[in-house]
């Protein structure tokens, strides 16, 4: 583990657990986390707190998952095979990272992020319809969510990242007709499988900081547990409250960087 003081060890925890919060609720916990990790391990190699990123939250992700399935619907064959095509997605987004420029895709995706707060916002049913007003999901739209959403978003993952928790959510409520509590649950086992790949080529590479990671995994896992427990009490219209607040917080986070770029 790095040399840290303990002021900096509890901010990187606190920081942690209020990452596994949000991305319990609607994803997107790393907008908080990984500039956390930034801020507070300054001469630690950027490869090292992604990878390290990555052992911490796989921790909550599969705490948060683990509460939604014993508590929401959730189709877990129909999560899994998902998150197979995310994790087969992000593998081939990661090969070809290198080739791309950030500062190319920051402006779209913050264009793209507009578009979707301005939907959620002029639709307030939007992931709240009760289970008699959705449609059935057919054939075709199951391998819809599979190829694109699994795929597509998971390309998105390993080729640039933020957000990806966020995208999730928002294209599982759209496609499969989910309110967006059960999107958020179906959004963490998906989130697990990509997780796992990462942090198994992380691990493979040798740039984890276990000791490190365990520590602030403990609080991730709580933050994670108790946002999923929040999210299934509130229900949907919190969930829709604390989308918008994120959406909008990726967009500055993204306009930030671009401008600082």
């Amino acid at each position: 583990m790095p040399d840290i003081s303990l002021t900096m060890l509890v901010f990187l925890c606190l920081a942690a657990a209020a990452a596994g919060w949000i991305d319990a609720v609607v994803g997107g916990g790393g907008l908080l986390l990984l500039p956390a990790m930034l801020l507070g391990l300054p001469h630690v190699q950027a490869v090292q707190i992604l990878g390290t990123n990555k052992a911490v939250a796989i921790v909550g992700t599969s705490g948060a998952a683990i509460t939604y399935v014993r508590k929401a619907p959730v189709q877990v064959k129909t999560a899994v095979r998902i998150g197979l095509a995310a994790l087969a997605g992000s593998m081939g987004g990661a090969f070809f990272a290198a080739g791309i420029s950030s500062d190319v895709l920051r402006p779209v995706i913050m264009v793209v992020l507009l578009g979707v707060a301005a939907f959620v916002m002029l639709r307030p049913t939007f992931g709240t319809a009760p289970d008699a007003d959705r449609r059935t999901v057919g054939r075709a739209r199951m391998i819809a969510a599979i190829v694109l959403v699994g795929g597509g978003i998971g390309f998105y993952d390993g080729l640039f990242g933020p957000g990806t928790g966020t995208f999730l959510v928002l294209a599982l409520t759209a496609v499969l007709h989910l309110d967006l509590v059960t999107a958020s649950a179906t959004a963490k086992i998906v989130n697990v499988c990509t997780n796992g790949g990462a942090l198994a080529m992380f691990a493979y590479q040798g740039t984890v900081m276990w000791q490190l990671a365990a520590l602030m995994a403990v609080f991730n896992l709580a933050g994670g547990m108790f946002g999923a427990r929040m999210a299934l009490r509130k229900g949907s219209e919190f969930v829709r409250g604390v989308l918008l607040v994120v959406v909008f917080s990726l967009v500055a986070k993204l306009a930030f960087d671009q401008w600082t770029t």
